[in-house]
């Protein structure tokens, strides 16, 4: 492989691009700008210069710079820019969506690090038919590290005042109040340190609620001390929801997807609902209980998000992809991954509850949560192939599998293995999933019981059959069982 290859290639986090920001050079962003141009182009069977590509970045230091250069690169490409600027993710990404409409895009650029720390930059890729693949990302890079760039012009566009009036006019749908103010009387902590933050803020102000702005604090306690209905807190580019309830205590994980699962069901029982692969086993149950199915698929936002379409593509009634990450994807918002609708879609529904004497979140009683959980990253020591050090990892455990009638590969193991166990007379009351990492050379190890001691019981007898591997470093493993 060629030096530039290379150096392309080690940009590549999973589906999007992610590195430093000093290895993100003018030169390097111009040429990914050209490439995805081109290679949008070839997707949509067209020419570069018939697309306009949406281009917005969030509020980290490099943003403006990296935005500027990549825009350089889909110019010299031909393709118009339109400039959305400083903006959330998914007011950038939902241009794409508007069918017929004379402002749709043909693809968009988010310039975002995501939740990382700020030295952190790189690309989110939108397109007409879904997001990039790990493999168009491969692709695309090659492309990059091929081609050197020319210059053209970049036009711009008010990205959030168009997201903002579609927020307003869809609140007034699930509220079904054509008022100004159809949130008057509900009470809302944000945190306004990120600019999603202060635009949601805004945005309820504008829909009536009473804001508390509480940029850069601890947002629980803060919550609770104003005896706020909710708290809410957004990543930097608006496409995750941090929340938690009028006591303070976060409503994350499991419990988000709970939370967001029962407000589709009372409205519709029988739904899909896709979540990533390291929920839990009380979570099946409260979907279930509710009349739902509860479908796990693969960690990442874009893998739950193209399942949940192509479902939908088999006729299966599916309205949303959800993350334990706090990303969520309704398919009445055109399967965005959008932090901020979710918000919205909460906070509707908190002030429906609140009108009827009761709380948003007074459901989640009724979910059974695990007693112990553990998370460990075990790095994957083949560094040539990971991925097929990882096959061969799952392989033991499947191997291993079928002669241990106490060990059973869950049904819907569809990433890595899932192995459950029904500890002390109980059934499947335990369980760990060990699978590749999404964006790092490491294999993750998610265990869960519901009684005490469960968890080093199931991971006790996986160190014992992979500790003499070599190619994983077992050792946070060993560590965690003692």
């Amino acid at each position: 492989m060629d030096t530039d290859s290379t150096k392309f290639l080690k940009l590549r986090s999973g589906s999007y691009i992610r590195s430093r920001e000093e290895n993100l050079t003018d030169d390097t962003c111009a040429r990914i700008g050209y490439a995805f141009a081109r290679m949008l182009a070839e997707r949509l069977r067209t020419t570069p210069d018939k697309l306009r590509i949406g281009v917005g970045r969030d509020a980290r230091p490099s943003g403006a710079r990296l935005k500027a250069a990549l825009s350089r690169g889909i110019t010299a490409a031909d393709s118009d820019v339109m400039d959305g600027g400083l903006c959330a993710l998914p007011a950038l990404f939902r241009g794409v969506t508007l069918d017929g409409d004379a402002d749709r895009l043909d693809g968009a650029v988010m310039v975002t690090g995501g939740r990382n720390a700020d030295d952190i930059n790189g690309f989110k890729f939108m397109t007409s038919d879904d997001g990039l693949t790990d493999a168009d990302v491969t692709l695309l890079l090659r492309m990059a590290a091929a081609d050197a760039v020319p210059e053209r012009l970049v036009t711009g566009r008010d990205m959030m005042a168009d997201y903002r009036q579609a927020m307003i006019e869809r609140a007034a749908v699930l509220l079904e109040d054509d008022a100004l103010k159809p949130l008057l009387g509900l009470y809302v902590a944000v945190d306004t340190a990120t600019p999603g933050g202060e635009f949601f803020a805004g945005l309820l102000e504008d829909l009536g609620a009473d804001i508390e702005r509480v940029p850069n604090a601890d947002l629980g306690a803060e919550t609770a001390r104003f005896g706020a209905d909710m708290g809410m807190r957004f990543v930097a580019d608006g496409s995750r929801l941090w929340l938690c309830d009028h006591t303070g205590r976060a409503v994350d994980g499991n419990r988000l997807i709970a939370l967001v699962s029962v407000m589709l069901l009372e409205q519709k029982p029988g739904l899909t609902i896709v979540t990533d692969s390291v929920t839990s086993t009380g979570l099946s149950a409260f979907i279930a209980e509710w009349g739902g199915i509860h479908y796990r698929f693969k960690r990442g936002n874009r893998n739950v998000i193209r399942e949940a379409m192509r479902l939908n593509r088999e006729g299966i009634d599916c309205p949303l992809a959800i993350e334990t990450t706090g990303h969520a994807a309704f398919r009445e918002n055109a399967f965005l991954d959008d932090g901020l609708y979710l918000a919205l879609r909460v906070a509707c529904r908190a002030l429906d509850c609140k009108r009827e004497g009761k709380t948003v979140f007074d459901p989640l009683a009724d979910l059974s949560e695990a007693v112990e959980s553990r998370s460990l990253r075990l790095c994957i020591l083949d560094e040539e192939d990971p991925a097929a050090a990882c096959q061969e990892v799952v392989e033991i455990i499947l191997s291993h599998t079928l002669n241990n009638p106490e060990w059973r590969m869950a049904p819907d193991s569809r990433e890595g293995v899932r192995i459950t166990f029904n500890l002390d007379g109980g059934i499947n009351n335990a369980w760990f999933q060990l699978r590749m990492s999404v964006h790092d050379p490491v294999m993750v190890l998610h265990a869960e019981s519901d009684i005490p001691g469960g968890v080093k019981r199931v991971l006790s007898p996986l160190y014992d059959l992979i500790r003499d591997t070599e190619l994983l470093d077992v050792e946070p493993l060993r560590e965690a069982i003692g």
